[in-house]
């Protein structure tokens, strides 16, 4: 018992100290990392994680602007902004969000939405910035997106602006199409952001910057998943400005609708001012597809389709004038000279030059002939004589000066000058001399010579206003959102022609005659109680073999000929003028006279003329007059 009580009291006690001294050393290398990784993050990187939490808290919402209103010349509404409803998703809102994606593919019915995901992230999205993964949803799509949010973090819905074409295809050419930027716009555009809207044809391109107006924005409290707590300060954006255009809706309805399903444009112009009444080109596009959003598809539809919707004929179509092309001549030989009224040539229905017959449209001829009843039949022989007389140059000269052959400055992009050749053109373009006999199909508006109907209408209108050019505009006004106008387009002379005014009044009494005579070529222009001036054409599309005389109806239509008709009304105080081609329709009397006919009837219609004088007597006739054919 003593022995074991001894083994207790020489057993040694455990030494502590080095224990809790390595503990206390592990509890402080603890706390002073604790303490650096503290001071690090709140003293070292207090402002970037500040800022970082603000960005999840606190949103920057860009609120783009509505696009100005375009209205037609007595502000009726052409053009306006209705809502679209977007899906939205910010990535980094979501804790999960291959699953998020999927549920929102399986809820809207779409599909590949991570690739825009994708694809937003490689054009540099910044941390936070939502992305549009779906555009222009239904009302069901609308009511599933809000119905279940709480299944989809960091998904929300936008309201967007989007542009509403009120008439669909009604003057689409005109009027243009917008569409999202592109990289490339935004290379050169530093103001605008993937999504915006942007003008990409006709007028939304041409006066972007007048339509697009100041984007602004919101600063937004959200929650953990994105969703939308309150607004902590706004900045308004401002709308663009509206375009009040020269344009009148019924008499661009009635233009279009008399071209109907053929393929062909008209242009309407006020000879006093140069301004754009009416401008169709058939056939057209609905460009509510592209404020849509056009599809791959249905771009390649347009795009392929043999009838070239998208082209606007008015100012890209340029075509060989045919026979109104004779009142160059006619003023050009006048004015110069080298014929006069009482000048008469013998048709006997064509002429030779060289080793080759050049053929009058008319097949027995039309005797002897002068420059007045030459006109109102639109005898080709007499013009070839015409031709031979002027030489190629000084016919170039005028048809230059009357606006032919050169853009007429219209503000639509990628207008066609046309050609009128010379003897200059041709060495330049061919590197070849010019032959005599090519003077020939040039006087009859053939060979070489291509116009745009914008400019035959401007030619008309420079006859009909005396001899001043104008540039052709069709906008009046820019007018701000309380309806005040902030700028306004004036008349723009591009020239003046010093007629001989016994000169133009004697191609304008022809022109006349050219409707109301019974010989005339353009009766179906016929207007009661109006005084119509005009000039038929006919545009060789295919050269007929020599000594052939083949049935139109014969030819496959895309080989058949384009039909002409310019004029302009009432002759003596004239308030209208216009040129109209029908593609492939034979006779410009037969076929563009009756859509000519139909716009100008609207127009008296709309505008009745204040006591109109009755046509100019005709000279007289020194042969038979002959049977009254179209020509």
């Amino acid at each position: 018992m003593a022995r074991f009580a001894f083994r207790e009291r020489s057993r040694k006690v455990p030494r502590l100290g080095p224990r809790i001294a390595a503990l206390a050393s592990v509890i402080f290398a603890v706390l002073a990392i604790a303490a650096g990784r503290l001071y690090y993050l709140q003293i070292i990187r207090h402002h970037a994680l500040a800022e970082m939490a603000d960005r999840n808290r606190i949103r920057i919402l860009r609120l783009p602007a509505l696009r100005g209103l375009v209205f037609d010349r007595r502000h009726r509404p052409l053009v306006d902004t209705k809502p679209s409803f977007q899906a939205v998703i910010v990535p980094e809102d979501s804790p999960d969000l291959t699953v998020t994606i999927a549920r929102l593919q399986k809820l809207l019915g779409v599909e590949n939405l991570e690739k825009k995901i994708d694809d937003a992230d490689d054009q540099g999205r910044p941390d936070f910035e939502p992305v549009i993964v779906a555009e222009h949803l239904e009302w069901p799509q609308v009511v599933a997106l809000e119905s279940h949010q709480l299944e989809l973090p960091g998904v929300s819905l936008q309201v967007s602006p989007q542009r509403h074409y009120l008439y669909d295809s009604l003057a689409a050419h005109l009027l243009g199409y917008v569409g999202e930027v592109t990289l490339k716009d935004l290379d050169r555009l530093p103001d605008y952001r993937m999504g915006d809207e942007i003008g990409k044809f006709g007028l939304e391109r041409s006066l972007e910057a007048t339509l697009r107006g100041d984007a602004g924005g919101q600063e937004i409290e959200v929650d953990a998943i994105g969703r939308r707590l309150r607004m902590l300060r706004e900045i308004p954006e401002r709308p663009g400005d509206s375009i009040v255009m020269t344009i009148d809706l019924d008499l661009q309805r009635t233009a279009e609708a008399a071209i109907g399903d053929r393929a062909g444009a008209l242009v309407a112009v006020d000879p006093n001012t140069g301004y754009i009444l009416a401008m169709a080109s058939r056939p057209a596009f609905d460009p509510n597809i592209f404020a849509e959003g056009i599809s791959p598809s249905a771009w390649k539809e347009l795009t392929t389709d043999p009838s070239h919707p998208l082209q606007n004929r008015a100012i890209q179509g340029t075509y060989p004038p045919g026979s109104t092309f004779k009142i160059v001549d006619s003023i050009a030989a006048l004015m110069d000279h080298s014929v006069t009224l009482s000048t008469s040539y013998y048709c006997p229905g064509g002429i030779w030059f060289g080793n080759r017959e050049y053929r009058c449209w008319r097949k027995q001829g039309h005797g002897n002939i002068q420059l007045h009843r030459a006109i109102v039949e639109s005898c080709d022989v007499f013009f070839y004589e015409v031709g031979q007389r002027l030489g190629v140059d000084r016919i170039a000269a005028w048809a230059h000066a009357l606006g032919l052959g050169r853009k007429s400055g219209i503000a639509l992009d990628n207008e066609k000058g046309g050609v009128i050749p010379s003897t200059d053109w041709k060495e330049r373009r061919f590197h070849e001399r010019w032959y005599p006999a090519e003077t020939l199909s040039v006087a009859i508006g053939q060979g070489y010579v291509s116009v745009t109907p914008l400019q035959l209408a401007m030619m008309a209108a420079t006859v009909a206003n005396g001899g001043t050019l104008y540039q052709p505009q069709f906008v009046r006004e820019v007018d701000a959102l309380d309806g005040t106008a902030v700028k306004q387009y004036p008349p723009i002379v591009r020239g003046e022609l010093h007629i001989d005014p016994q000169t133009l009044d004697s191609v304008r009494a022809a022109m006349v005659d050219v409707v109301s005579a019974p010989d005339g070529t353009g009766h179906a222009a016929k207007i009661d109680g109006i005084a119509v001036a005009a000039k038929t054409g006919t545009a060789q599309v295919v050269k007929e073999a020599q000594g052939a005389r083949t049935k139109e109806t014969a030819l496959p239509m895309k080989y058949r000929d384009h039909g002409w008709f310019i004029a302009f009304a009432p002759a003596d105080h004239p308030k209208i003028a216009i040129a109209c081609i029908i593609e492939h329709s034979g006779h410009g009397g037969s076929s563009a006279g009756p859509v000519v006919k139909q716009v100008m009837e609207k127009y008296f219609e709309l505008y009745p003329p204040q006591g109109s004088n009755p046509p100019a007597p005709a000279p007289a006739n020194q042969s038979a007059p002959a049977t009254p054919l179209d020509e």
